[in-house]
């Protein structure tokens, strides 16, 4: 009857399992498409941020509007949308039906395809010297040109406008032509259509942020603020200009004298809702693909982000998860955001980090927050020059978020924000950085009279050693056992031991195992996390009696010269060791 029983068991999840999957409505998910004709051409799923054409249209005396997002939030899409909106030389009223915008017949008739537009993104100006990431810019404004080849097809131009549009489009322009080169195209264009031109110019900051990490910022800057400046200030071309990024590089470093000019960064609350997917349409994904039952941990690891009053998912998170369930309705969320960089900023701040810094990214790390300053205001170049400043990059980037009210413990004062890491996904970017650290500086760090005291059977050095360099590391997960478990394994691992962690010895599983096989000596340690600074003593001796009761070191004797045995108890940056002879 047992076996009967369980078979019907089995047979009801299996059962269970199929009809979830067959709830599992398929949605074609656009990810990595952040074309938007080509999502709608194609009948895949778009939410609809259709909207964000009124909002900006709400204030379009504003020549120049700044929006500012962390990467992965739809910037390159929503301008994409604009483009196909506005474009005069198109006919997209089929791309907006059926989607908000679609609703206001003012905006449709006076907007829609009615205007000149330049959209340009510089998301892949990059490059190793000033020189090749210049190159590189030249490529992406040859290619934006030949869009535009008709402006020399009309006898509207002059033979040397003609030639000029030639050069730049055959990348043979000179220094000064390259940095007109906007202004030049916005000339033609609204000259060739008696219409001004709006400009839509998809991350402005790559280039600097590129050229920053290079070692040639001062070159770069000086070539995108001439750009800007002869396109955007005093222009008489131009109707308006949207322009994104991920940061607001200061006005007047790259933004000067221009008119008319508005930023909207996370602080803000006017256009968040529009970069990012709100609960409600989160909720409507949900549904749509019958994954209702996903919303818990959608929340946990990629909601948290709170931009001005709005709450917001990274959209890229939320598609990339939704996806991977219909392929799989057993996938486990994943870090599909840390993917798409190699998250240096997390690393080149720990680097840099010193007592105060190392203090508040353990209460961050262990789910609490923490009280900073926020610049807003910053130029690559000095992203590292100050503890304010590294906080306002975490903060500005996405990798920190600002506290609901709600969820502070005291108000903060005038000028302060409270910070906290937004979920699990990031959560898990600063550990796996911090491991990475911790396992490269291990590699530095003097261990020669730890080692020593290991092989010569010295608790109470080993307990000297131990402490020093736990006062030394950033420790997490509020200072759980498998961060002890990393960190023993750290130290060995970096100095060439071979460590095998959770190894199966005699009855039992021991912790840590250490290997010498030149000199026929192994170490065992079996480590104990205690509650309190007074359970430290208990907890160590009963580590070290478990390594006999359950015999982990048996089988090392028969291949070993010398095994030594270990309990060690640790509490938050302390620990005692105990030999087990």
């Amino acid at each position: 009857m047992a076996g009967d029983k369980s078979l019907v068991l089995g047979n009801t999840k299996r059962e269970a399992e199929e009809e979830s999957e067959e709830n599992m409505s398929s949605l074609n998910i656009p990810v990595g498409i952040s074309d938007f004709a080509e999502i709608r051409r194609n009948g895949y799923y778009y939410v609809d941020k259709s909207a964000l054409i009124g909002e900006l249209l709400k204030t379009e005396a504003t020549k120049v509007t700044l929006i500012t997002r962390p990467r992965r939030f739809g910037k390159t899409l929503a301008m994409s949308m604009l483009a196909h909106f506005f474009d005069l030389r198109e006919e997209n009223g089929e791309l907006f039906a059926g989607l908000q915008v679609s609703e206001d017949p003012e905006i449709l008739k006076n907007w829609m395809n009615q205007w000149p537009v330049v959209f340009l993104t510089l998301k892949n100006i990059d490059g190793l010297t000033f020189s090749s990431a210049y190159g590189q810019l030249k490529y992406e404004i040859a290619d934006l040109y030949k869009g535009y080849d008709f402006l020399t097809e009309g006898e509207g131009l002059m033979e040397e406008e003609r030639e000029l549009f030639d050069q730049i489009r055959q990348r043979r322009a000179g220094d000064t032509e390259v940095r007109r080169s906007l202004q030049f195209l916005l000339q033609l264009l609204q000259e060739h259509f008696g219409k001004q031109v709006i400009l839509l110019l998809d991350e402005y900051d790559v280039p600097l942020a590129k050229a920053s990490a290079g070692g040639y910022y001062e070159e770069m800057l000086e070539v995108i603020r001439s750009m800007m400046i002869t396109a955007l200030k005093d222009n008489p071309c131009l109707r308006f200009a949207v322009i994104t990024g991920c940061l607001k590089i200061a006005k007047e470093s790259i933004f000067t004298g221009t008119n008319n000019f508005v930023s909207d960064t996370i602080s803000s609350t006017r256009l968040n809702e529009y970069f990012g997917f709100t609960q409600k349409e989160v909720d409507k994904l949900l549904w749509d693909g019958g994954m209702t039952d996903r919303k818990a941990e959608i929340q946990k690891w990629y909601d948290g982000y709170h931009f001005g009053e709005v709450d917001v998912y990274c959209p890229w998170d939320v598609m990339n998860y939704v996806r991977d369930l219909q392929i799989n309705p057993a996938a486990v969320p994943a870090g599909y955001w840390k993917n798409t960089s190699d998250n240096g900023i997390i690393r080149s701040f720990i680097d840099y980090a010193g007592g105060s810094i190392s203090m508040k990214l353990e209460t961050l790390m262990s789910g609490g927050y923490i009280v900073q300053k926020i610049e807003e205001n910053l130029t690559y170049d000095i992203l590292h020059s100050t503890e304010e400043n590294l906080w306002s990059i975490l903060y500005l980037t996405g990798y920190l978020t600002r506290v609901r009210n709600d969820g502070q413990l005291s108000p903060v004062r005038e000028g302060e924000t409270a910070l906290m890491i937004p979920n699990e996904e990031i959560r898990e970017i600063y550990e796996t950085t911090v491991m990475k650290w911790f396992d490269d500086s291990a590699r530095s760090w003097n261990r020669k009279a730890l080692f020593a005291a290991v092989w010569e059977g010295n608790e109470e050095r080993i307990t000297e050693e131990m402490n020093r360099l736990l006062r030394k590391t950033i420790s997490y997960h509020d200072y759980r056992e498998d961060f002890y478990h990393a960190f023993l394994a750290g130290i060995f691992a970096g100095a060439g031991f071979m460590v095998q962690s959770n190894r199966e010895h005699g009855e039992g599983r021991s912790d840590v195992a250490v290997y010498d096989p030149a000199e026929s000596r192994a170490v065992i340690f079996e480590v104990k996390y205690s509650k309190t600074l007074a359970s430290m003593e208990g907890d160590c001796e009963r580590a070290a009696e478990q390594i006999e009761r359950q015999g982990y070191a048996r089988e090392l004797k028969d291949d070993y010269d010398r095994v030594m045995c270990y309990g060690i108890s640790f509490y938050k940056k302390r620990c005692l060791v105990k030999k087990n002879d």
